[in-house]
């Protein structure tokens, strides 16, 4: 793969989220669909049960609450009947259900079918559940009916989820993935020995690990095992259903607004922070470590990387994994240059570079409004987003969510780095050890799922303990975006005039990417300081 090779795949990601944006756009309206009279019919039972009327704040939250913990506990006894650990058991269970992924197990092992199955449906409603979230917040900035839970999750999954999954996994089947139910079979070597191989559904299980940006594994090498990614072909195809969705999302709001041109002016520093980080992995991965030329090799790091891909694809698929917040890698990342390394922990810090279903977006939008509200300040005038003003109980918590997402990273870092269980993990002493740590939560609460695979974490201690960060990481935002949502939605709309300060422009593209790179800079940059940067400053004298 060459960096031309990489501009042709990034225009192809353009182009292809205007259509899905309009469909995405048409789900947030409650506007008919492609397929409409077919869709219905399959859903009418569903929605006989759940009675698909408008809900009010309390009752959506709660419906979106009481689904994810019935589902949760579903799964939990499902995986320790197949022989789990109640520690793992729930660590798996919160994982799957927060949209994460993270695994601490190997993926071969856990080849019950019932396990299987219980995982995949997590796969498609963690996913659905977000972007149900998102949507009812977009409406209620947008002065449109909240909506019903039941119904948003549901037409995520039919409308959208599903139809893409089925298409992406057959192309998948047709390029050489495996599609089976059979767990093992037993093959004969060319030295004429026996060997046991895990199979299982590889091609469905991509199609909506990516789609739904989950990222966890039916095997332990994840998306470098040829099961999972066999050629370049399938990488591009795993890389294009990571992105589509959450691109599709941010120009789909401003078609739902009725102002295309908003939705490519929140688009283009959001793309930017993303090619910087890509960038920034080119380089320092390209640069490679002093001691290479000592042994006269050329400088780039092919550590860890996969010979398939080669350097351009694997890092790619590094900023895609931890732009887009889906986990799944095809390269070890424990293996990337100190800074090579920071950039996927930068990348689930700041997390609002496009990030995973719906959540991504609705950080975004936390990014927004905190933006108009200091240029407001500066003017001297009441800020107002998208018509409402944007008072103090608004920003009292968006100020809250911007905090929680580092404390719920640095405290639980803090602990494990004093704490003799969360030491005895570390594999790696030194300025790495630290950045074990400190990925392991980002991306735990980053909802992420990723990890320097060099870390022990496959006990009690690291289960429970990331289990707590990745439920904290994604109730307290969705259900406080949420009631921000809600209490714009019931503020009587100000008319747009002179003085009005507008976000479908330049300037305000300008100042929510600097607003984003400045408060992923404040909070994080001292705490990377005693990981990779450190390590980067010790290699490089």
């Amino acid at each position: 793969m060459s960096l031309f090779d990489v501009f042709i795949f990034l225009i192809v990601f353009i182009l292809l989220i205007v259509p899905v944006g309009k469909h995405i756009s048409k789900l947030i309206l409650h506007e008919e669909t492609i397929f409409e009279s077919f869709f219905s019919k399959i859903e009418k039972f569903i929605f006989k049960i759940t009675k698909n009327q408008n809900m009010n704040i309390k009752t959506y939250i709660g419906a979106f609450l009481g689904i994810n913990l019935t589902m949760l506990i579903l799964t939990y006894i499902i995986l320790a009947l197949d022989g789990s650990s109640p520690s793992l058991a729930f660590n798996t269970a919160v994982s799957f259900m927060t949209n994460t992924n993270l695994q601490h197990y190997s993926g071969e092992w856990l080849n019950g079918t019932m396990s299987r199955l219980a995982l995949i449906n997590l796969m498609f409603t963690s996913a659905a559940s977000g972007l149900a979230v998102s949507m009812a917040i977009i409406r209620g900035i947008l002065k449109i009916r909240l909506g019903n839970f039941f119904e948003d999750l549901v037409k995520s999954i039919t409308r959208l989820l599903l139809p893409l999954s089925i298409i992406a996994a057959i192309i998948l089947v047709i390029l050489g993935i495996p599609q089976t139910f059979n767990t093992q079979a037993v093959v004969k070597t060319l030295e004429g020995q026996y060997q046991v191989l895990t199979l299982g559904p590889s091609a469905a299980w991509e199609a909506i690990k990516h789609l739904g940006t989950n990222g966890g594994g039916i095997f332990s090498a994840n998306s470098s095992h040829p099961f999972e990614n066999i050629s370049l072909y399938t990488n591009y195809i795993e890389m294009i259903c990571m992105m589509i969705i959450p691109g599709a999302t941010i120009i789909g709001f401003g078609m739902a607004a009725k102002n295309k041109k908003q939705g490519w002016f929140i688009f283009l520093p959001i793309f930017t922070l993303f090619l910087f980080s890509f960038f920034m992995l080119y380089y320092f991965e390209k640069q490679g470590v002093p001691i290479f030329s000592k042994y006269g090799l050329n400088g780039i790091n092919m550590e860890g990387k996969e010979m398939r891909f080669g350097f351009i694809a694997s890092i790619l698929f590094t900023d895609i994994t931890t732009s887009f917040t889906t986990g799944s890698v095809n390269n070890m990342y424990d293996s990337l240059t100190p800074i090579g390394g920071m950039i996927p922990l930068w990348n689930m810090m700041l997390n609002c570079i496009f990030g995973g279903k719906g959540v991504g977006f609705m950080n975004i939008l936390m990014y927004m409004m905190f933006g108009v509200f200091l240029c407001g300040l500066m003017v001297g005038r009441t800020p107002e987003f998208f018509g409402k003003k944007l008072e103090a109980k608004e920003m009292q918590i968006i100020t809250f969510l911007i905090l929680i997402h580092p404390i719920i990273i640095l405290v639980p870092s803090a602990i494990s780095l004093i704490n003799d269980l969360g030491i005895s993990g570390i594999t790696n002493s030194g300025f790495h050890g630290i950045s074990q740590v400190l990925y392991e939560y980002t991306s735990s609460a980053a909802n992420n799922g990723s990890g320097f695979e060099g870390l022990g974490d496959g006990t009690a201690f690291w289960n429970i303990m990331t289990g707590i960060v990745m439920l904290l990481g994604r109730y307290i935002s969705m259900i406080l975006m949420l009631m921000v949502g809600y209490s714009l939605y019931k503020k009587q709309a100000i008319p747009v005039n002179a003085s009005t300060f507008k976000t479908d422009n330049l300037t305000f593209s300008f100042i929510l990417f600097f607003i984003i790179l400045i408060i992923g800079a404040l909070t994080f940059l001292p705490a990377l300081a005693l990981g990779p940067i450190a390590e980067h400053l010790s290699i490089w004298g």
